[in-house]
């Protein structure tokens, strides 16, 4: 079963059908360069060890024999091109759109991070979360990408090849999980000083599982009116709620991720600490430190503040 701690070779390996085909162009394509290079080399060897016997040659013949390996030469390497661009777009046209998605997400990134939007044509069933994805397994699920600030570029090698997120346009692509796992995913774009932590999880679940997880994130913060929690919710709000959102509270901004159920995730900033009370407490005072350029500011506590808005942040189930 695939995890997240995958070592690096994960993407010369496949677990849906998107994958599948450009894994496989991807090995032909090596495959053919390696070839490549083997008879470049070979033909170099050659020409350096019988220098000095075509040295005693007439001059006029040497050209002329060199003239034909030129023509033979060119005329294999446009065949070859040929084949390979041809080859290449009938892959990429397998992989280009599901037959029928099951399941159709927004998802924009930042600076640096994933904004997930599920159900935005849906009213009723209309939730937003960061950095995870959850999907059902054997279902395609169509992914409408877009930039909400330079250019980035949603990867999850195991489940599909690279798409761009652009400013201004909409690009579209789909993946499908064939059996249950987490699959690690990365911004291939450099968009800034955090770029190598602007990750993704894309979690494969049973239908079952993926329901309930669903009807969960649908819910609102249940956050327990406990005398600290209640301190902890009213710091949360004057302090992060211009920027986060946890539904259910007074916090609704909209220019950081949702919080509603911070709990459930795996991970924070973006694949960049595991989500334990130790790492969250640290990343709130810590925010610039451990991710230089990041929007959120570092934000100074007293202990009595800290232990509160702790206390409170572990409601978000």
């Amino acid at each position: 079963m695939p995890n997240s701690g995958a070592p690096l070779d994960y993407f010369l390996h496949s677990y849906g059908p998107a994958a599948k085909s450009t894994m496989v162009l991807g090995w032909i394509f090596t495959a053919i360069v390696s070839v490549v290079c083997i008879v470049i080399a070979v033909l170099l060897l050659l020409a350096v060890t019988r220098k000095r016997a075509l040295q005693e040659q007439d001059i006029s013949h040497n050209e002329h024999e060199g003239m034909r390996w030129i023509y033979v030469g060119t005329g294999i390497s446009i065949g070859i091109l040929l084949l390979m661009t041809v080859y290449a777009l009938v892959a990429l046209n397998q992989v280009a759109e599901p037959a029928s998605p099951g399941l159709t997400l927004n998802v924009t990134g930042y600076d640096w991070w994933w904004k997930i939007d599920y159900g935005a044509n849906d009213p009723a069933h209309h939730f937003v979360t960061a950095n995870e994805i959850h999907i059902p397994v054997g279902v395609p699920v169509r992914l409408n990408l877009d930039s909400a600030d330079v250019i980035h570029a949603f990867w999850v090698p195991t489940l599909a090849g690279k798409t761009q997120m652009i400013p201004g346009i909409t690009n579209h692509q789909w993946i499908q999980a064939d059996q249950p796992g987490i699959y690690r995913g990365q911004c291939t774009q450099y968009c800034g000083v955090q770029h190598a932590h602007m990750a993704v999880e894309v979690v494969a679940q049973s239908m079952s599982e993926f329901l309930d997880w669903q009807c969960n994130q649908l819910a609102l913060a249940q956050t327990d009116q406990h005398e600290a929690n209640a301190a902890g919710r009213k710091l949360f709000v004057e302090r992060c709620g211009a920027c986060h959102t946890v539904r259910g509270t007074e916090a609704n901004g909209t220019h950081a991720p949702d919080l509603t159920h911070l709990q459930t995730r795996r991970q924070l900033a973006a694949g960049l600490l595991t989500n334990t009370p130790e790492h969250l407490a640290d990343w709130i005072a810590h925010v610039q430190e451990l991710k230089p350029g990041a929007r959120m500011p570092d934000f100074a506590l007293t202990s009595d503040e800290s232990s509160q808005l702790s206390a409170f942040l572990a409601t978000l189930h």
